[in-house]
């Protein structure tokens, strides 16, 4: 086939300016991505050749290889493993756009990622890091097991386009020739590339090998010594998770952490343990201290990396861990899974079971440690991973109460930098509560200043706050410790302390003034009654106990999703005096215009204070003038 003249999608030619122009620090991850993109093709290839011995082409041995040509201002990044098809590097490297691509470029508007650009790795685009030292990027391979030498030749300058044209390549795999800018070739330097491959990738447990020159005795004139040049391996290769805990340094765990995360924080939580019974694993994971960018994304990859019997065969297994604890990081090496395990197999093998539920009991007694005895660091991981943790709660029906458990919340009477559990809330209940009550908003200050939690605070009784759109999905219906929870903005509310002979005949009263606010307001809200749970403000719009929050409710809406139009319950304050002056006009007149207008300035007050707009904010704005120069000329 000809040389094809090809142009990059839209999303990769932005992706390589901000490479060369925005990203200055930690250059040398370029050589990190290129070394695990090398492993990966060996360790897909080692997999392939389980079942398909033509794949090996008769070598025994896999590596990546490292050349270094200062003359040419070269650096060449070689692997023995799977290799790509004309098709595929065609893909791969220029013309599908994938979803890794947008998501690095979205992320790329928060501050964390533009000072920390070696997170490119979480969205898959390390390649094009290349590009932040080499302006020309020359890639030739030759898929394993083809039959035949012609191989393929991919090249960039970062111009917005690429070539790709057949070429002869004896060997299989892939070779990355990076063609460095002048004021790159620091990187060329033998102590440079030694140092990258021990900070980055010591790890990777196929031997990272370059040619270095060494001094040896001559053999031919004794006391003379001469320069040759060998072939070093620059990485240990040490399969950290199968050594013993005693034998692995701090910093080697934070290390392969970061080899195996892409990322640039110290892991909050080490967990290194042996299985051995039903079923025999070593398991080395770790709970992140930062939230990783695109752990929301449809398409981040979660779970475990799965070896059996030290041989890789999945990159991320989703089935060794639930889906509320896919942060956590790390490996499972298994001596029972079989080594040709498919995806398929994965899905519903008893052994995969065994492992997923030690592993989450593991991590959930973990976190449950950690709250216990070390509160502040509990608190730090919580703030970042709380909301992911709480889908836990509606998935995981089995251990339900030892998630809900872990649940931190601001509360009213602790403060807005204060955090408790639902122990301590429990704890600290009231004589004569039964609930645990709690409010949802989207701040501290707008939840703790709702007139919701009048009388609340009036009894002392305090109330959970919380934030995240999910919360009242996710408690609402349930339990802890046999105390449900109730929300304070839906539902009927009662902690009016009044007698009931007092309650029947403040319901006697208003009844009729009730009746002609339902009939006015029939399309708008379902009924009218007597609320127990303002005291201050007039009235309120609340929902019945089964209706979705108002939070949620707008969440969907932005998400185009469809949101049932349920009518709400406007509750009113019969202590508050503007119920009498109505209810004194209702007696006088029952067909007051004036009447009409203050029931729909009231409802219109009560979509305000949920945070909703007035149906007719014209008319509103009307309304309030109106008063407003009533009042002032009563006053003048």
């Amino acid at each position: 086939m000809t040389k094809e003249n090809l142009e990059f999608k839209t999303e990769i030619k932005q992706l390589l300016d901000l490479m060369i122009h925005s990203l200055y620090s930690h250059k040398e991850i370029f050589l990190r991505e290129l070394v695990s993109n090398a492993s990966d093709a060996i360790d897909k290839a080692r997999y392939e050749s389980l079942t398909n011995s033509s794949v090996l082409e008769n070598e025994k041995e896999w590596k990546i290889k490292l050349s270094v040509d200062k003359e040419a201002g070269t650096l060449t990044v070689s692997d023995n493993g799977a290799g790509m098809t004309r098709a595929e590097i065609t893909e791969s490297l220029g013309t599908i756009a994938h979803s890794g691509t947008k998501d690095f470029l979205a992320a790329l508007q928060s501050k964390e990622v533009k000072d920390n650009p070696e997170l490119i790795g979480q969205f898959g685009v390390g390649f094009y890091s290349s590009f932040m030292i080499a302006d020309r990027v020359t890639v030739m391979t030759r898929k394993a097991g083809s039959g035949d030498s012609r191989g393929i030749q991919w090249e960039s300058a970062a111009d917005g386009f690429f070539t790709v044209e057949d070429v002869d390549k004896k060997t299989k795999g892939t070779d990355v020739i990076l063609h460095f800018k002048e004021d790159e070739k620091k990187y060329l330097d033998e102590w440079e590339i030694r140092n990258i491959v021990r900070k980055y990738s010591d790890y990777i447990e196929h031997p990272i090998v370059m040619d270095v020159e060494k001094e040896k005795d001559s053999e031919l004139k004794k006391g003379e010594k001469v320069k040759i040049k060998e072939e070093e391996t620059l990485n240990s290769q040490k399969a950290i998770w199968l050594k013993d805990k005693t034998d692995v340094t701090d910093e080697e765990y934070r290390e392969f952490y970061k080899h195996i995360s892409h990322d640039f924080a110290d892991p909050a939580k080490t967990l290194h343990y042996k299985a051995e019974g039903t079923s025999e694993f070593s398991a080395l994971l770790y709970i992140p201290s930062k939230i990783p960018l695109d752990i929301y994304y449809k398409e981040y990859k979660m779970g475990p990396t799965l070896y059996v019997k030290r041989v890789q065969i999945m990159d991320h297994c989703e089935q060794l861990i639930p889906r509320y604890l896919r942060f956590v990081k790390g490996v499972i090496d298994s001596s029972d899974l079989p080594l040709n395990v498919s995806r398929e197999l994965l899905q519903s093998n008893r052994q995969v079971e065994i492992i997923n539920k030690s592993v989450t009991k593991k991590i959930l007694d973990t976190l449950t440690d950690m709250k216990k005895n070390e509160f502040d660091s509990y608190l730090s991981f919580y703030r970042e991973f709380g909301k992911v943790l709480k889908e836990g709660v509606h998935f995981d029906f089995t251990r339900k109460e030892a998630i809900l458990d872990l649940l931190l919340f601001q509360s009213i009477s602790k403060g807005g930098d204060a955090y408790t559990s639902l122990q301590e809330y429990i704890d600290g209940m009231k004589e004569g509560q039964e609930d645990i009550y709690y409010i949802t908003g989207t701040s501290y200050d707008e939840a703790k200043n709702s007139p919701y939690l009048e009388a609340f605070k009036e009894k002392g009784y305090d109330v959970l706050v919380m934030l995240d759109e999910i919360d009242d999905f996710i408690v609402s219906g349930l339990e802890f410790k046999e105390k449900k929870f109730k929300s304070a903005i839906k539902g009927e509310i009662d902690l009016d302390t009044s007698t009931d002979d007092e309650k029947k005949e403040t319901k006697k009263k208003f009844n009729a003034l009730i009746e002609l606010i339902k009939d006015k307001l029939k399309d708008e809200v379902k009924d009218v009654r007597l609320s127990g749970r303002l005291k201050d403000t007039a009235c309120c719009l609340v929902g019945d106990e089964q209706d979705m929050d108002p939070q949620m409710a707008q969440l969907l809406k932005q998400m185009g999703q469809a949101v049932p139009q349920n009518k709400r319950i406007l509750e009113i304050n019969p202590t508050h005096p503007i119920f009498d002056s109505m209810n004194r006009l209702f007696e006088k007149e029952q067909k007051s215009t004036v009447l009409d207008e203050y029931i729909t300035l009231l409802y219109d007050q009560a979509l305000l204070l949920e945070g909703s707009k007035p149906k007719d904010p014209a008319a509103f704005a009307r309304a309030v003038t109106r008063l407003m120069v009533k009042d002032a000329d009563k006053a003048g």
